[in-house]
């Protein structure tokens, strides 16, 4: 798959098969997270792949809105140290890893990780060392769904010059 079908057709999946994904895959797109553009190229990044069934369900627990990372193959946990970009930085990583799933064929879905009250939780359930914030969590799997979004047209959203 191209990058502009990549990006034309990603959409948040949050229903998955039971098959495992290749660790191979995997590596792929966490490498894909690595590449990801970052502030005077401090890569404050560290990627934490779980695939433990009995960690992807205390994940899903202590989430809000990540009841399905339950039933997932994997989920990348995003994390960066506490630098001056590291919200923007862990997100262009973070989108990279979305957008790397899906040229592989994979479902994926970005869930919050920073400011959410859950974030020190799985800091600590990951082992994270002091000074890195939870950025996100990227569950991913082959899908068990086809979502359909509707995104509000190009016309609506560019403007030239000024709004």
């Amino acid at each position: 798959m191209d990058a502009i079908e990549a990006l034309k057709t990603r959409r948040s999946v949050r229903a998955y098969r039971s098959e495992p994904v290749p660790r191979q895959i995997i590596e792929d797109i966490v490498d894909c997270g690595r590449l990801a553009a970052t502030a005077i190229n401090v890569q404050p990044w560290e990627f934490i792949v779980v695939t433990e069934p009995k960690m992807l369900r205390i994940i899903a627990e202590t989430t809000d809105h990540g009841k399905f990372i339950a039933q997932v193959a994997a989920c990348v946990v995003v994390l960066c140290r506490d630098t001056k970009y590291y919200l923007e930085d862990g997100s262009a990583a973070t989108q990279n890893i979305l957008l790397a799933a899906r040229a592989h064929g994979l479902g994926s879905c970005w869930v919050a990780g920073d400011k959410k009250p859950y974030a020190s939780d799985i800091c600590h359930l990951v082992r994270a060392p002091q000074g890195y914030k939870l950025v996100s969590l990227v569950p991913m799997g082959y899908p068990a769904e086809t979502p359909v979004q509707t995104k509000r047209p190009l016309a609506d959203v560019l403007h030239w010059e000024r709004y």
